[in-house]
């Protein structure tokens, strides 16, 4: 395994720590500003900024925690493509009620001037069980 895909794989696992410590500024640095995430549903969500606003919104009510099984990276030049099985459960705070989803996600990362990988494009395929 090459050092560029130890790094993303490590982006990944740092991604999950960070959502499930509640450290939106951490998961933000792990993204490119242009970042866009797209979720069956709905219109692709533009830009760190929104993303940041929605966790942090988000995490003022549940909890999020997730595991990732990293299934492939393939790297070429300053893009990298990774394939990865995702879990993820959304924990009311007061009720205690959850949602769980996993499935399927692919994501871009783009090596930028500071030579850090980071998110640019995101889609899930994510369910309930079923």
């Amino acid at each position: 395994m090459t050092s560029d895909e130890q790094a993303i794989r490590a982006l990944i696992q740092r991604w999950h720590e960070a959502t499930a410590a509640g450290d939106v500024d951490a998961v933000a640095s792990l993204m490119a500003d242009d970042a866009e995430f797209l979720v069956p549903g709905r219109e692709p969500m533009k830009g760190r900024r929104v993303f940041e606003a929605g966790l942090r919104g988000l995490l003022e009510t549940h909890r999020i925690t997730s595991t990732g099984d990293v299934r492939e990276v393939q790297v070429s030049g300053d893009l990298a493509i990774a394939v990865t099985h995702l879990s993820v459960r959304v924990a009311s705070l007061g009720a205690g009620d959850a949602t769980e989803r996993s499935g399927y996600a692919m994501s871009v990362f783009r090596r930028d001037v500071d030579r850090q990988w980071r998110l640019v494009r995101d889609a899930n395929l994510l369910a309930a069980p079923g």
